[in-house]
Order: structure tokens, then sequence, then C-alpha cells
């Protein structure tokens, strides 16, 4: 019989004073991990930190040293993804581990839990932090009918044709539409939703959630577009953001 593949939440970073783990990840969450020996992950540096996290408080299985972590990312080509299943389908448990937050969501992990369930591999997920979520939650936009659009466009010009797509959608269909940005272009990111969006569109600004520095503000593009002629920037630079609109 197989094994079971356990998709296994990581905290969203580690806030300056590095808030008990049993804040973000729950006790039974870490006591699985702690007594699994094989992991799939986004990078193997990043989780033998969090596994370390984890065995502060519940003493892994076997040395870290010994723990076998497989890298699985957007590089990873999808030939190569039977073989990290191979400890799994020959009856050892396994977790797969995002970078941050849950995986399979906004991660390269759903193809190898499509080819879990091909494989008839029993996949349980467990609790944890979904940064997205939290920033629906938190944003007072709709939570009965919103879409995650990933990464936008890079290119200025296409950007904004992106943005205004999806402020279209948002007020034709009442759906709050959200997407991320690589942390170092946040302030480009919010510069052009202020200047395309319609003054009355609601736009949210969620920051480095879970952690201490957490900030989330939520107004619309005009108060945006002020605040920002008036040097009153966000402090998101190079922090992990999710942006999110809802257009009347």
């Amino acid at each position: 019989m197989p094994g079971i593949l356990y998709l296994i939440p990581n905290t969203l970073g580690l806030s300056s004073h590095e808030q008990p783990l049993a804040h973000i990840i729950p006790a039974e969450v870490q006591s699985i991990t702690a007594r699994l020996d094989y992991f799939v992950a986004e990078n193997a540096k990043t989780t033998r930190a969090f596994l370390k996290l984890i065995n502060d408080q519940h003493p892994l299985s076997k040395p870290l040293q010994e723990i076998r972590i497989a890298e699985l990312n957007i590089n990873t080509d999808k030939k190569a993804l039977p073989q990290l299943l191979e400890p799994i389908l020959a009856g050892a448990d396994g977790g797969l581990i995002s970078e941050a937050g849950v995986p399979a969501v906004a991660d390269p992990g759903a193809n190898l839990v499509r080819l879990a369930h091909a494989h008839g591999i029993t996949v349980k997920p467990l609790v944890g932090p979904s940064s997205l979520l939290l920033a629906v939650m938190a944003s007072g936009l709709s939570g009965q009918n919103f879409a995650f659009n990933g990464y936008l466009p890079v290119d200025a010009a296409a950007r904004m044709k992106r943005i205004r797509q999806l402020e279209e959608r948002a007020r034709n269909e009442k759906q709050t539409q959200f997407f991320i940005e690589t942390p170092y272009r946040n302030t480009a990111m919010l510069e052009t939703l202020a200047a395309t969006c319609q003054a009355n569109t609601l736009i949210c600004v969620a920051t480095d959630l879970t952690l201490e520095t957490e900030a989330i503000k939520t107004q619309t593009a005009a108060r945006w577009k002020a605040d920002l002629a008036g040097g009153k920037t966000p402090e998101f630079h190079k922090r992990p953001t999710v942006f999110l609109l809802l257009a009347d």
C-alpha cells in the first residue's frame, strides 16, 4: 500500500522576535511533520530551517541531516515528478512543503498532488496560513466571489491593460480580483493600480501577513493616488504583499 502525501503549511516568514511557531502552525501539524523523513519542497535549505523550528517543539524522527528532501520548483521538468513519488508509492508517508504558506496554491506542488491522485495515493491537506485567504478575509472586499490571478505582466503597458480587464471583470461579476507581485516591484504596482483604476474602485494592500510587521489597508484608488502624491507610500518594499481590487 502506498503511503500518505501530507500537504504541510509553512510559515509566511519569521517576525523580528520570532513569535512562537504554535501561533502559526498548529501543534498537531507540527507533530505530523516531525515524524516524517521524506519531503518534497521548493527549496531544501529553507525547508531545513523550517524543520529545525519544528524540532524545537517536536523532536524529528531522524537527525536533520538524514531527512530526505527532494526539490520541486518552477524549473522542475514534469517528467521528473514520478520519481518524487517513488518513496510514497513504496509505502512511506511524505510531506509536500511550500516555500511559504500552504502548498499547491500558487505553488508548483499542484502538479505533484495531481499525479498522486492518479496513482491512488491518499492526499491529506493540513491546516496552516494562506496569505491569499488571509488577505481576502481582511480586505473587506467580497469574500463570496473572488479570483486569484497570480502575477500580472511585468511590461508596463501590458500590466495596465490587464488591470483594466480585471477591474471590468470585478465590476461586471461583483468579484474581488487579487494578485501578487515580486516584492521589489510593490511600489510600481500600487502606482499603476492607483493611476489605472476608476477613482471609486477599492484597492487593498496586505503586507507581511501573520508577522509583527503586518499591514493591511483598503481604500479607493483616488485615495491611494492622493497618498502616493503626498509621499505616503506604504512601507512594503521587498516585503511579501497581496493586492486586491473590487469595482462598484
